[in-house]
């Protein structure tokens, strides 16, 4: 507000040299009356001295009008031309500037748009051909992209300090299972960019698995590496192999590391199915010595040849019985043996939909017949080996093709009891149980091609069962098969893992170089931090009145990269009806918020999202007065540093006449999407941010210290709710 203060300060000193000129002009007239004269003219004048001073207000509004356009056209101006132009300079903005004004500044104006399309060009020319000489860099970088988005084990890549440089999606997704708000943050308060790994891990753990490492590679190990299982904070246990990153352009071996990789796999159904197989094996084990003592002492007894009758028929039923009971537990052990192998089979998890799908194709291109898809079970999944069960059906069509002259087939899918019901069907013929056992007992043959597995063997792989029904009704047959069913966690996994992208765009090997940042965030580089920048909508303006947050929206600046895709977004239950009156605005609903979590819910895990991080918002006075009076209600404080784009704003541009969120978007030509959803204004915070930070250098603030410092000095600081 420098800029006002000087027009005030213009303003005052004109009225007053006005005032003074008009005192002087008078007392000159007065020196030269005579002493008679000078009595006329009090007389006269006496009376009407309120319009003299009415005469010099006139006057001095008439100055400061004057004033303000001339400070506004000919100094204000140029201020703001030459702050648009650094915003150019710094890369803030692309944006040409306004040809308007006098001639002279429209000139300048166009011969500046002109020099910043000469650069633009230059600079195109240069990227093309960087991007020309780096295309086999890219290449890489795209394969290791793909490499990592597909592949199925999780995998994590830290700096020493622990902070995560890459993690792929089955990463994302096993972080969010391991999260304890799955449902809220998506276990993005676990994994992102920048984040540490110890949120996970204890630290002294993987410091000792580091030391282990560093151990075998001073031994000469040439890949050393190291393994541990851990439980995390939710319940799951861990498997985790770790291997050491080496610095960039060395082959030196002793070299100190720049890091390390983690490979982690989830064994908590592993360890509780071996535990359950070994409390099997202990009850078998009891249970049969048992047995097998009170068939030993019969034995003894049948042994003496004066044994009455009576007493041997009794120890023989005491054998009959014990073996009756041993065998019957001998077969469940070895039943559960057999499902555990099988289930041990690497299967895989597969819609039912996707399923038919590919099989309508297989079919199709063996037998050269239409398949019709008569019924799917929305939302079933499959747990097959999809390559040799679609072998299978292929192989029962061909056989049902030449045996009957069928015109086409049919596949229906549905659950039944816990297992997959799938038919293939066709019209008209029946066939003999005999038929059915040598089609289902035979080696599969598929046109020339000769398969040592048959029909029953694919059915035994899928601990599955065949067999052959008629529908007299519809005048239709088929093969029934039942198969396993995925479990409802492993189909909701699969389903997360299709919705996430498939190149990741969370990696950044830049933070190899960054070493752990010091405590004291205040002399810390702007441009080195790491930030939350958040958007609250509300019930109304007024915090401490009783209006309430109803929904939450974050993202994060890491190493100067906005990382959309870890972003936090949740609405929430205000405990109180929604104004109409401000509904227009952020356009949410009572309806929307009805089955939505109370903030006590929603803020431990913003809280988590948040932690270790600069909080930024626009016009952050309002939202972190909502998150303060929250402290009480739910025990959780914010006590970072804040930074609001709004001051940063007045600070970088204080020339320009607006800072709300709009006007600077315009400015920097940033496109807005989503105003007054919490996620989408936190975007467009970020994106100001990013496009602030270059300018606040260019006037020497470049610490978190000195931005606060020339926040608090502006007019927008003492907004206060």
């Amino acid at each position: 507000m420098r800029r006002q203060k000087g027009l005030w300060g213009a303003v005052m000193a004109g009225a007053l040299a006005l005032g003074a000129w008009l005192v002087l002009t008078l007392g000159m007239l007065w020196s030269t009356l005579e002493p008679h004269e000078q009595a006329q003219v009090a007389e006269l004048v006496a009376p009407r001295i309120a319009l003299l001073f009415m005469a010099w207000v006139l006057a001095a509004i008439a100055w400061w009008a004057f004033w303000q356009h001339v400070h506004r056209r000919h100094i204000g101006a140029p201020q703001r031309l030459a702050e648009q132009v650094r915003g150019m300079l710094g890369g803030a903005s692309s944006k040409r500037l306004a040809v308007q004004g006098e001639a002279g500044m429209a000139a300048l104006a166009a011969a500046i748009n002109a020099l910043a399309d000469q650069r633009e060009a230059l600079r195109g020319d240069v990227a093309a051909q960087i991007e020309q000489a780096s295309q086999g860099v890219q290449q890489e970088k795209s394969r290791l992209a793909a490499l990592m988005a597909e592949l199925t084990q999780s995998v994590v890549v830290c700096n020493l300090d622990g902070r995560i440089l890459l993690y792929n999606n089955r990463a994302r997704l096993q972080f969010r299972a391991l999260s304890q708000a799955p449902t809220l943050a998506g276990g993005a308060e676990l994994v992102g960019i920048g984040r540490s790994i110890y949120a996970v891990f204890d630290r002294e753990l993987v410091a000792h698995a580091l030391e282990r490492i560093q151990e075998r590679r001073a031994r000469g190990a040439s890949h050393p590496s190291a393994q541990f299982i851990t439980t995390t904070r939710s319940g799951q246990l861990l498997k985790v192999q770790m291997a050491p990153v080496g610095q960039v352009g060395s082959d030196d071996a002793q070299a100190p590391l720049a890091g390390f990789v983690l490979m982690l796999d989830n064994v908590t159904r592993h360890f509780e199915d071996e535990a359950q197989r070994d409390q099997a094996l202990q009850a078998l084990t009891d249970g049969s010595r048992s047995a097998l003592a009170n068939i030993q002492a019969a034995v003894d007894m049948l042994g003496f040849d004066d044994l009455e009758p009576t007493m041997r028929e009794r120890f023989l039923a005491v054998v009959r019985d014990e073996v009756r009971t041993l065998t019957t537990r001998l077969n469940d052990s070895t039943q559960r043996a057999a499902e555990g192998l099988k289930t041990r089979w690497p299967m895989e998890e597969m819609l039912a939909a996707d399923f038919v799908v590919a099989a309508q194709r297989r079919i199709e291109a063996h037998c050269g017949f239409k398949v019709v898809v008569d019924e799917v079970e929305a939302g079933l999944w499959l747990r097959v080996d999809s390559f040799i069960l679609l072998q299978a059906l292929a192989y029962l069509s061909q056989r049902l093709r030449d045996e009957f002259a069928l015109p086409f087939v049919a596949l229906r899918v549905a659950a039944a009891g816990g297992r997959a019901q799938l038919d293939l069907i066709w019209n008209g013929s029946a066939m003999s149980t005999e038929t059915v056992m040598s089609w289902e007992m035979d080696p599969m043959r598929l046109g020339a091609e000769h398969l040592p597995l048959s029909v029953r063997d694919v059915l035994d792989r899928h601990s599955g069962e065949m067999w052959f029904e008629r529908d007299r009704a519809r005048a239709q047959a088929f093969f029934r098969f039942l198969l396993p069913q995925a479990s409802a966690q492993d189909g909701a996994e699969q389903v997360a893992l299709a919705q996430l992208e498939s190149r990741p765009e969370y990696y950044d090997f830049d933070l190899f170089s960054v070493r752990g940042i010091a405590s004291d965030l205040d002399d810390v580089p702007l441009t080195e931090l790491t930030y939350t920048v958040f958007d609250t909508e509300t019930t109304g303006l007024n915090p401490s009145g009783g209006d309430e947050i109803i929904q939450i929206g974050a993202t994060r600046i890491v190493n100067g990269k906005l990382l959309r895709q870890e972003s936090f977004e949740q609405l929430v239950h205000p405990g109180r009806a929604i104004p109409a009156a401000s509904i227009p605005i952020h356009g949410i609903t009572d309806d929307m918020v009805r089955d939505q979590p109370a903030i006590t819910a929603v803020l431990p895990a913003f809280h988590a999202f948040a932690q270790d991080t600069v909080l930024v918002a626009h016009n952050a006075a309002f939202d972190m007065k909502f998150l303060q009076l929250l402290e009480r209600r739910t025990g959780l404080s914010f006590r970072q540093p804040v930074l609001d784009t709004l001051l940063l704003s007045a600070v970088a541009q204080p020339s320009q006449d607006s800072h709300r969120l709009e006007a600077i978007a315009e400015r920097f030509d940033i496109t807005v999407l989503g105003r007054h959803t919490a996620l989408g204004d936190a975007l467009v915070t970020a994106e100001v941010l990013l496009r602030l930070l270059p300018l606040l250098q260019q006037q020497g603030i470049h610490t978190l210290r000195q931005a606060r410092e020339a926040a608090e000095k502006t007019y927008y600081a003492r907004l206060k709710y």
